[in-house]
């Protein structure tokens, strides 16, 4: 049966947010995985990974966040995006994917890439009872503390007089961008959600220190020592950390690597066995 791409769109705050679903199968209930892309990236940056999803049973939603793309089709500003704005977007195509009659709303996984994995961490954190899954690539954990030095990416401001706007790149980013994560303490927040973690970094990340994620291996394991006894199915925390691979895994190898361990942490999990029996590790797309 064929991967099948068709597009969506949904609306936050009078925004239309524009993406587009994966599905291999028709006329059941397909578990939910949303995939968010980099700061500056667009839906197509993790396409492979929904494609991957749909052939593993999957309906794989990729959408371009409001105002975060320097090329992307969803409605918005540059100058209004900020973390909690992306936030909103995800929570608004969690509940469009919800809506689908073809979904299974009680068994959605999150997948972020870099800020998309910031992102997808604290909305993960405010509704843990709906996620089932969360799989960070990179995430960009950073940002608080690098707009507290005054340094994001290519854009570096006083941090106690920052502009009205300020550029970043290609992209023109509003003051609030940084202001508004200024006193954020993600690793406060995100371990409000206990359930299975699985993060993939490389070890020449020069953009986002693998300390970072070491740091919130810690923090989800400990999170989930201290969740309810009554927990149901399996429930880990993974690193994987990607030998050789910076920021954004470019190369087909760190794909690979990242595709396999994450099919690998499905199976482990139960994710993908208990949803299709049809589905077994001698399926695996990919292999590292």
């Amino acid at each position: 049966m064929t991967t099948t791409q068709n597009t969506f769109q949904c609306t936050r705050d009078g925004l239309t947010i524009r993406g587009a679903v994966y599905r291999r199968k028709h006329g059941v209930r397909q578990p939910i995985v949303i995939l968010s892309h980099e700061f500056m990236a667009n839906r197509r940056f993790v396409s492979r990974y929904a494609k991957m999803f749909a052939e593993l049973g999957y309906a794989a939603f990729t959408y371009d966040f409001c105002g975060g793309c320097a090329v992307g089709s969803s409605d918005g500003r540059t100058e209004d995006m900020t973390v909690f704005t992306e936030c909103r977007d995800l929570e608004a195509v969690m509940d469009y994917a919800c809506s689908q009659e073809y979904t299974d709303e009680y068994r959605i996984t999150l997948l972020g890439c870099s800020q998309g994995g910031l992102v997808s961490g604290l909305v993960a954190a405010r509704r843990p009872d709906k996620i089932e899954m969360l799989i960070l690539l990179y995430p960009a954990l950073s940002i608080p503390d690098d707009a507290r030095k005054g340094k994001m990416l290519m854009a570096q401001f006083d941090p106690n007089a920052i502009p009205e706007t300020f550029r970043c790149g290609p992209m023109k980013l509003g003051r609030e961008y940084a202001t508004s994560v200024m006193d954020l303490d993600p690793f406060e927040i995100l371990g409000s959600y206990k359930g299975n973690v699985l993060l993939l970094h490389g070890d020449r990340d020069d953009l986002v220190p693998l300390s970072y994620s070491h740091r919130a291996l810690a923090m989800y394991r400990q999170a989930q020592k201290e969740a309810e006894p009554d927990w149901k199915g399996p429930r880990s925390a993974r690193l994987v950390v990607i030998p050789g691979a910076g920021h954004i895994f470019r190369k087909n190898a760190h794909v690979s690597h990242a595709m396999g361990s994450i099919q690998s942490f499905l199976l482990e999990t139960s994710e993908i066995s208990n949803y299709d029996h049809t589905i077994n590790s001698d399926h695996i797309l990919y292999m590292f």
